[in-house]
């Protein structure tokens, strides 16, 4: 398998991948019912039956039918438990790539997409993913577990299909890592988590796009991204993995809110979407935890890619009440308010 280096200077990691299992046949979804045979056998397939939710799995040579969510290891993982155990010390510095890498296949229905599946179905998605993060973090060599969506072939969608990504890290992520060094810093100068002051600073504000009763949508002050935009916990929380049924439910309806408001607002819009957790075993730098969206409209130029400066032809704050607008209308059709 693949190795992770670290560059010598700046000191962020990149991953080399092999490609092995990489799915060729764009005419087939493997991650359609009847296609399950494309992919590994699932490790969790979700299926509704008399009203309640049943957790199976396949064996071998059966495959569960009538899945609504189906959770697998990757074919072509970016990490794995079988990477070869090599290093190399600096300035060429590498790793094994060691660490898990399941897809979440988010709806057995290929049309649907993150911004059409319902709010019910969104809920039980971020059931399994807490209950993956769960597992995750009880294995040995996993520091970090990652979760990101990708929508759109510009933004990295090789298969249409709705599914998230679940990847284990041994170390902190770099954009991790330095976000909980920044909060740490700002809690000990200031006493207060910076996440939670820009919460209470975009409380209807300019840049709010949505709230519910536990969560509130914004752009960013200084997105990276045009219409890039942030769910956060309206409290101050750590982890993900212990909010209640009740907050992943009002987490569910603001997240299919917003990212049906999106596509409505541009049309034919690529996406991708990260959840900034804690790392859940034992550490001193933790971040109030949130998912972060970002639009793609259009390609990085030098001064972004050489740089890090970000060029947004359109305002946060204009960015904000474009979506607001369409994001409001969307929460209407999905509580029934006409």
């Amino acid at each position: 398998m693949g190795n992770m280096r670290k560059d010598p200077i700046l000191e962020r990691f990149m991953i080399i991948t092999s490609g092995n299992g990489k799915i060729t046949d764009s005419k087939k979804s493997p991650y359609s019912p009847g296609n399950e045979t494309m992919t590994n056998p699932s490790v969790l397939s979700l299926v509704e039956k008399n009203g309640m939710l049943q957790r199976l799995q396949d064996s071998e040579d059966n495959y569960v039918k009538n899945w609504s969510i189906r959770v697998f290891e990757s074919k072509n993982p970016a990490v794995s438990i079988t990477a070869e155990n090599t290093y190399s010390d600096k300035p060429h510095y590498s790793e094994p790539a060691y660490g898990y890498h399941y897809v979440v296949v988010a709806s057995p229905n290929q049309k649907d997409t993150f911004a059409t599946i319902d709010v019910d179905q969104w809920s039980n998605i971020l059931v399994v993913i807490q209950d993956r993060l769960r597992w995750l973090y009880t294995q040995k060599g996993v520091t970090y577990v990652s979760i990101y969506g990708n929508h759109g072939k510009e933004a990295g969608a090789e298969i249409s299909h709705p599914h998230l990504h679940v990847v284990t890290f041994s170390t902190i992520p770099p954009v991790i890592e330095a976000e909980a060094e920044a909060t740490h810093r700002i809690l000990n100068e200031k006493g207060v988590c910076a996440l939670c002051q820009t919460i209470t600073a975009e409380t209807g504000g300019p840049r709010q796009i949505l709230q519910s009763e536990g969560f509130i949508a914004f752009c960013p002050w200084a997105p990276s991204h045009p219409y890039e935009f942030w769910i956060c916990p309206k409290k101050h929380t750590t982890s993900f993995s212990k909010i209640t049924q009740k907050e992943i439910n009002d987490l569910s309806l603001i997240l299919r809110a917003t990212l049906g408001g999106l596509v409505n607002s541009i049309k034919d819009l690529a996406y991708n979407f990260a959840f900034h957790l804690s790392p859940e075993k034992k550490n001193s730098r933790q971040i109030h935890w949130h998912i972060e969206v970002y639009p793609v409209t259009s390609p990085w130029s030098g001064l972004e890619r050489g740089f890090g400066v970000f060029l947004n032809q359109i305002s946060p704050e204009q960015a904000a009440e474009k979506l607001g607008a369409s994001c409001r209308k969307e929460l209407a059709n999905l509580v029934g308010i006409v």
